[in-house]
């Protein structure tokens, strides 16, 4: 019973201490983060400025981008320059309300030094003139004074209807 006790002992302290040991560790302070949060604004001040030479010399070779270009799941570099080409061609991009929040993660799967932004993005179209608001969020991680990895999330609703689709509730 001794050895049966200080098993189940052994275990519920393996239980607690394994939660404990793999907790993430967050800082919003680190030594790179000036620079990376630089390279960022560079990124979205290229954007404003439609320079997508710019852009792309922001990012590290296999780089990926993560939730534009509609239902694709990811763009390389390259595809990246070719959807902001053809955006910034037809578009003309205005941020406005940025905000940048650098944030180093250690002992986790997301570790690295990211840059969270928030903003949004008016587009005006340069044809007709028409105005579209869209709320954006990114977050990207940089290494070595290069973007890495970068995801956005938008109201893709709200440029939806801009366009003119409507969504239609179910008719029950």
């Amino acid at each position: 019973m001794k050895i049966f006790k200080i098993i189940i002992a052994s275990a519920f302290l393996l239980i607690l201490t394994t939660p404990i040991s793999m907790a993430q560790e967050v800082t919003l302070e680190f030594q790179n983060a000036a620079k990376a949060m630089e390279v960022v604004q560079t990124y979205t001040k290229a954007l404003q400025a439609g320079d997508v030479a710019t852009m792309n010399a922001q990012f590290a070779t296999g780089a990926m981008i993560y939730g534009l270009g509609g239902g694709l799941d990811s763009l390389t570099v390259a595809q990246h320059n070719e959807y902001y080409t053809n955006s910034t061609n037809q578009f003309k991009h205005s941020l406005s309300q940025e905000l940048y929040l650098p944030v180093k993660v250690t002992n986790n799967w997301n570790e690295g030094e990211w840059i969270l932004s928030w903003g949004t993005n008016t587009l005006t179209n340069k044809a007709s003139g028409k105005i579209i608001e869209v709320p954006y969020h990114t977050a990207a991680t940089v290494v070595n004074g290069k973007i890495t990895f970068i995801r956005y999330w938008y109201d893709m609703l709200n440029v939806l209807e801009t366009q003119g689709f409507k969504v239609t509730p179910p008719a029950n």
